[in-house]
């Protein structure tokens, strides 16, 4: 009887199946280690060039083998927010973090969108409050955002009344115009839109000459301010003040204190102030953060999340719930290989059948108390004998765990037992408490960015804070519903892509190289083995970047010097080289179908793999060992973000510009060219019968075709061009190689 009156499970564990694709792994893996044996044992009749492809080939079987590791158990959770009622009788309360860094890259309207479609989702705005956080202490966004309350005040019961899905209206009003026919719906759906379009005139229009030279009143806070240099800024756009489930959330804007003197620590140190500062406001025991270009999709997805957190028989399996990145207009076909749709299925779901997947950044839910420093509860332990990691501190050390405020040291203890705020003050009493917590001097001496918060220290700080709660012993879900739970803007044209290819790289290997990687993380703490190798999956792609570009120069190399890393055709080693490259192509372009991928996407995704490796996370390497030398340190670019719903001409066609991130690919392209005119110049093309270099050859004729986009550029004009200095620092990196190996190459065993 007692399992007939137990409330129903709020989510469903299942695990995918894939035995085609397990096949193939196995069958790569095994040519890739009968490759390496063949390799050695062939190694002293050969020279420099089978070296080098015998390390690169190393390079490659190991980062198969975390990859095969990182997807082995895929795994998927289902949800069934429906029940939710049957299993708690109020919904927890959730804060909500947006973060925005500068309004030229990252339009308020675009903000603006974003914090619209979350207080408009389908949760009870009394349990809800969305705080805003400006690292460009821009007055534009500020006003965007009050305007914009104006008209979720409508927004919002429009869409809840209509069950409307989209609840970006940017979204929603960009497409075909909904089949309801009925007289109310269209008179309303034209209002909403009237207003829409008056909410993004006012916004456009708000520019320097209408809003800065006006700073009074409401907006006095941002006069005299610099964007580097400027005291805290924290305003209450609205307030729900009655606690009513039907009107909006709290809606709070911040911009923390910053002065020349103090390190900010990037987006890791806004979201540490956002944390403090909701502390001390509403302190809810969960946070969503998202960037401002990461609308909601799902109106129901916070219920969704809350089935996972709350539907968990030991909270220790739900850490963290990451929602995967996807992304609105997506170019067709993918041509920058940036939408990351076979990652999420594959590797994405195999992670979370380990220990749960990578913390994104953004659309992730976490516990306030993991953020805080706590550790799981172990299974058959008493709750009452329990303290949470800084539950037995005294009151001073406590101080220097968390800051010398004793109010929010009291909030946090409150947080650390997971204990919901159910006695909220009236905010605006509370600011100036909450302006003392995001002062920029306030962390000096404490834990925050290293024991506590958002981790300080690399260009990718997500990686590194989920790193450091799942080395606690927690775990994280994945939360994929249908319809997709939120929606962003992927770059759209090359130098932005390229850009954020190298911060990525650039952060990922700061973490492996520091003392905080996974494998420190696996021999001293709670994270496992096969979850230490998914994050060296991640970790290595700078490091890829090394035997990408070597095997890339080896055809050319071997062209030029009239030397072989394969063996001739009729040899049966082969044959390992032709399964392989067969293997792989088909295994690969299986996903890309599967999918439901076009073999377009499949190829510029196989291109571009090749370029950013190359080309930015090369870039990524030099910056960490420019780091390392103190010659400079590494800088967080902020990527550009761009709200436009409709696919110009042009768009997808690769373009350049003046950065150095094109010079290794343009050098490699060169070299390629320069290889084909020595080789048909010295008229030593191989035979039918010995065909001793044919393989280098067709390999030389794969680099060129996936460095495509740059011989477009050796002839394009304007931004399609690769610029004129870009090709003479390729010219002569490329003519001292040819140089350089034509005199080392003279005497040497060919």
């Amino acid at each position: 009887m007692a399992n007939t009156n137990s409330p129903p499970n709020l989510y469903d564990k299942v695990d995918l199946k894939y035995p085609i694709h397990r096949a193939f792994d196995i069958t790569i893996l095994v040519l890739l280690i009968s490759l390496l044996v063949y390799r050695l044992l062939y190694i002293s009749n050969h020279g420099f060039a089978w070296l080098l492809a015998l390390l690169c080939e190393t390079c490659f079987t190991f980062t198969w083998f975390v990859t095969v590791s990182s997807k082995w158990n895929p795994v998927e959770y289902k949800t069934y927010p429906e029940r939710l009622s049957q299993k708690t009788q109020e919904l927890p309360p959730v804060d909500i973090f947006v973060t925005t860094a500068d309004p030229v890259l990252e339009p308020p309207i675009l903000t603006v969108n974003t914090v619209i479609s979350l207080l408009a989702v389908d949760y009870p705005a009394d349990k809800l409050a969305c705080y805003v956080s400006d690292d460009g202490s821009s007055p534009i966004t500020y006003y965007s955002l009050v305007e914009a309350s104006k008209f979720a005040k409508h927004w919002a019961p429009f869409c809840k009344k209509h069950n409307i899905q989209a609840r970006a209206p940017f979204r929603y009003f960009s497409s075909e115009v909904p089949l309801n026919n009925s007289s109310e719906f269209q008179q309303e759906y034209n209002k909403m839109k009237d207003e829409y379009e008056e909410l993004a005139s006012k916004i456009n229009d708000a520019d320097k000459k209408s809003i800065e030279r006006n700073l009074s009143g409401d907006f006095a806070a941002f006069s005299n301010i610099e964007r580097k240099n400027h005291p805290t800024i924290i305003k209450v756009v609205w307030e729900n003040k009655a606690g009513i489930s039907d009107e909006l959330p709290h809606l709070i804007y911040i911009s923390r204190e910053k002065r020349p003197q103090h390190p900010h620590h990037y987006k890791a140190g806004a979201m540490n102030v956002l944390t403090r500062v909701s502390g001390m406001m509403t302190n809810a025991p969960f946070m969503l953060n998202l960037d401002c270009d990461m609308f909601v999709n799902n109106p129901k997805i916070v219920c969704h999340a809350m089935c996972l957190l709350l539907g968990s028989r030991n909270e220790r399996e739900s850490g963290f719930v990451q929602c995967p990145q996807y992304f609105y207009d997506g170019l067709k076909d993918d041509p920058f290989g940036n939408q990351f749709e076979v990652l999420h299925k594959y590797i994405g779901s195999g992670i979370v059948g380990i220990q749960g997947p990578f913390y994104g950044g953004t659309g992730c839910f976490h516990r306030r108390k993991v953020i805080y420093g706590s550790c799981p509860r172990d299974v058959g332990i008493p709750a009452e004998s329990l303290t949470p990691v800084h539950g037995g501190l005294t009151e001073k050390e406590q101080l220097r765990v968390f800051g010398n405020s004793k109010e929010f040291v009291r909030s946090a203890a409150h947080a650390l037992q997971g204990k919901a705020n159910t006695s909220p003050e009236i905010l605006p009493k509370l600011i100036e408490a909450a302006h003392q917590v995001a002062g920029c001097g306030y962390e000096y001496g404490t834990s925050w960015g290293k024991e506590v918060g958002w981790q300080y220290g690399p260009a990718t700080e997500d990686i590194l804070t989920g790193l450091k709660i799942h080395a606690r012993g927690w775990r994280s879900v994945l939360c994929s519903p249908d319809p997709r739970a939120f929606l962003g803007c992927a770059p759209r044209v090359g130098p932005i892509s390229m850009t954020q290819q190298k911060r990525w790289a650039t952060g990922l290997l700061e973490i492996l190289i520091s003392e905080r990687n996974p494998i420190i993380a696996t021999l001293t703490a709670r994270l496992q083995f096969r979850q230490c190798l998914a994050y060296l999956w991640i970790l290595i792609w700078g490091l890829r970047s090394i035997p990408e570009i070597c095997y890339a120069v080896l055809p050319a190399y071997c062209i030029i010097t009239n030397s072989s890393f394969l063996p001739k055709f009729h040899e049966p080693a082969m044959y390992i080289h032709v399964a392989l490259f067969l293997s792989y192509v088909i295994y690969s372009l299986l996903e890309y179908l599967e999918t439901g991928l076009s073999i377009r996407a499949w190829w510029n995704n196989q291109r571009m793999a090749r370029m950013n490796a190359t080309n930015a996370w090369l870039f990524g390497v030099i910056s960490v060992f420019l780091k390392i030398l103190r010659i400079s340190g590494t800088v967080f670019e902020v990527t550009q973000k761009d709200q436009s719903s409709s696919n110009v001409g042009d768009e997808g066609r690769f373009t350049f510009d003046a950065s150095p991130i094109f010079v290794p690919g343009t050098t490699i392209l060169l070299l390629q060219l320069t290889a084909f005119v020595m080789g048909f110049g010295g008229m030593q093309l191989p035979s039918v019968d010995d065909a001793s270099g044919l393989g280098e050859i067709l390999c030389s004729v794969l680099v060129v075709m996936c460095f495509w986009p740059f011989v477009k550029g050796l002839f394009g004009k304007g931004k399609y061009g690769i610029p004129l200095s870009t090709v003479c620092k390729s010219s002569l990196l490329s003519l001292s190689f040819v140089y350089l190996v034509t005199r080392t190459s003279r005497g040497q065993p060919e």
